[in-house]
């Protein structure tokens, strides 16, 4: 038996716990729960994206994710459906305590103890009771190396892999990695490596300084390449471990294309690095000042600008921000053919257009490109050309000086194409773009300039363009509403999302919408409630679904299963005035007389599937898109159908 195993089972016994105990399942209470969250919202913000990414790793295998906070007690929890009924009786859902002193020698409770990864098999757990368990568990530490929470897999351990802990591993340090920079993201945060192609990965080391150059904090990583000790670096400045001043390194990034920074580590170690500024002056500052000894950068040309702190709401929209590609893949062939191009394009210089119907996730696909991208650590600023007035869209989009127009702001204001400047630009519903404005923006992409309003002087921008439109942009420069010319530079690439009614996954997106709208807990979809789903034509798409889940979930409340009671009754009345086209008006005048003579709902389902089948020749394919549902749906109905 590992000593980390033994050591563990000593202090358990020492507890006063018995083997053959059966332990204290009790979840707090919902109240409880929901300020253990708030409690560790920061944590919870970056964790659950990274656990999605997990989760889809390990799909299928009898498995469960589990995020806790440093006690050992469960925050958040993901897994497949087949495995939640064993997990609910070992109590793995959110509120149970999993340490050493509660449950014994478990991943959870031992790697809090140890401070290390930590992997409990079978009968190593302490308790008998959960000797069926395979748990791979690694601490989440914060700057200074104190443990935040755990991040664990559990699951059955006759389907154990020994790959499962690196993936655990490397999702804890992709989790450390974010809390790192959002700590420090008021600060100079420089990504380093000996090899130019691990800048961006989770091998890279990342060492924040404040504007002046003083050392902050460096991740695992970072203090493994600098070779020192976090108390050990607090005596230094980006100068004496890098050997380049900071004056230096903003004289690079003052280009329109910077490249990497050449440093050299203190053990003489050639490294390569891209720095991430935070520009900020203060009210007397004067531009161009090149100080070690001041605590702030300014840039000529580049107005004053603080980062706002977020609010509660933007945090937890941020707790649901998809963490990129690989997430929004959920089995729909038209969506895997959007994604299959856009990673071919990634870190390419080409700008994307996104076409789609209104609710179809185009934000959400141009945040998941950023994220993938080479640019992640640089910003994503968002602009709707729909929702700005047109009188204020050019000192939006463009910024402007001190008195550039009556009720300008003082100061004048940076402008969302400077915000993004070494990031990426996302412009929503471009197609509403006032036509005036449209000639300025070409200029901007093609020069790669920017010149504010009311001033003389052009700044140099670099930023990844991304646009997105429900409109026919086609159309739209037939009337004489949008410019050709801008067209042809937008349309590097052209994807469409597919409309919520057209997917073939919707099963698993309602699963995931779940998952992040469950604030903890476990919920599901009945039967009935996902065949109405399936026949709904959806006109609001994924806003219209995230919503009604949303409002679903709060009325089920302590209940797990969303049934028809629960929905709300504008959606009820929306199935009822327009049945879906099933496979075809035969399908649905047979449903309905079905329902009219009592025949319930499992055999009014497989009468559509077959009749599906009939018309499609046997074609599960063609019947799942008819039917709006996945082809592992109808081959699970196919057995009960013979």
């Amino acid at each position: 038996m590992p000593v980390i195993i033994e050591s563990s089972h000593q202090r358990s016994l020492s507890y006063g716990l018995c083997p053959g105990a059966r332990p204290n399942f009790d979840p707090l209470a919902r109240n409880e729960l929901s300020l253990l969250i708030e409690q560790n919202r920061m944590l919870y913000t970056h964790a659950v994206p990274a656990m999605e990414t997990l989760y889809q790793q390990i799909i299928n295998t009898h498995n469960m994710v589990i995020l806790t906070d440093a006690q050992g007690v469960i925050v958040h929890s993901l897994g497949d459906d087949d495995f939640l009924e064993k997990a609910s009786r070992v109590a793995l859902q959110p509120g149970v305590a999993w340490s050493e002193q509660s449950k014994g020698t478990n991943a959870i409770g031992t790697a809090i103890a140890e401070k290390t990864a930590t992997l409990v098999h079978a009968d190593q757990h302490y308790l008998a009771a959960h000797h069926f368990l395979t748990c791979s568990a690694a601490p989440i530490t914060d700057h200074q190396g104190k443990v935040l929470g755990v991040l664990d897999v559990s699951g059955d351990q006759r389907s154990f892999h020994k790959h499962t802990m690196a993936l655990v591993r490397m999702s804890a340090l992709m989790i450390e990695n974010q809390l790192f920079a959002a700590t420090f993201e008021d600060s100079i945060t420089l990504r380093f490596h000996a090899r130019p192609e691990f800048i961006g990965t989770l091998m890279e080391g990342i060492a924040s300084f404040t504007p002046g150059g003083r050392f902050l904090s460096a991740n695992r990583n970072g203090l493994f390449q600098l070779g020192l000790s976090w108390s050990a670096l607090q005596s230094h400045t980006f100068s004496s471990l890098f050997g380049m001043s900071v004056s230096a390194m903003v004289d690079h990034y003052r280009t329109a294309a910077p490249g990497l920074l050449n440093l050299c580590l203190l053990s003489g170690v050639r490294v390569v690095g891209r720095a991430q500024l935070r520009l900020m002056n203060e009210a007397q500052a004067l531009p161009g000042v090149r100080n070690e000894n001041i605590d702030r950068i300014t840039v000529p040309g580049v107005p004053a600008r603080t980062a706002p702190t977020p609010t509660a709401a933007q945090t937890a929209i941020a707790a649901r921000r998809l963490s990129g590609l690989r997430y929004l893949n959920t089995g729909d062939p038209q969506l895997e053919q959007v994604i299959m191009k856009v990673n071919k394009v990634l870190g390419r210089d080409i700008p994307i257009l996104v076409m789609g119907e209104t609710g179809t996730g185009k934000e959400l696909l141009a945040q998941a490109i950023h994220n993938d991208s080479p640019r992640t650590t640089g910003p994503f600023v968002a602009v709707n050309c729909a929702s700005i007035p047109e009188t204020l869209i050019e000192s939006e989009l463009f910024g402007y000086e001190d008195g550039a127009f009556t009720g300008a702001r003082k100061k004048g204001s940076i402008g969302k194409i400077l915000q993004a400047n070494g990031g990426t630009l996302f412009l929503d519903e471009i197609g509403d773009m006032p036509f005036g404005l449209q000639a300025r923006l070409l200029r901007v992409l093609q020069e790669r300039m920017v010149t504010p309003l009311g001033s003389d002087k052009s700044i140099p921008v670099n930023v990844e363009l991304i646009c997105a439109t429900n409109h026919n942009l086609r159309e739209r420069i037939a009337k004489g509403l949008f410019r050709e010319d801008l067209y042809y530079r937008l349309n590097g690439l052209v994807v469409k999302l597919p409309p919520l009614r057209e997917r073939t996954d919707l099963e698993t997106v309602v699963k995931k919408i779940l998952a992040t709208e469950s604030n903890g807990g476990h919920y599901m979809v009945s039967e009935e409630v996902l065949f109405m789903f399936m026949r709904h034509k959806w006109p609001g798409n994924f806003r219209q679904l995230t919503n009604l889940l949303r409002t679903a979930v709060i009325m089920a409340g302590d209940e797990h299963e969303i049934c028809l009671r629960h929905m709300p009754d504008d959606f009820l009345d929306d199935i009822d005035m327009h049945p879906a086209v099933d496979a075809g008006a035969h399908v649905a005048t047979t449903a309905a007389s079905m329902v009219d003579t009592g025949v319930n709902l499992e055999q009014l389902e497989h009468s559509a599937i077959l009749k599906s089948l009939e018309a499609h020749g046997g074609n599960v394919s063609a019947t799942a898109r008819a039917l709006g549902v996945s082809r592992n749906t109808i081959y699970r109905k196919l057995p009960k159908l013979k």
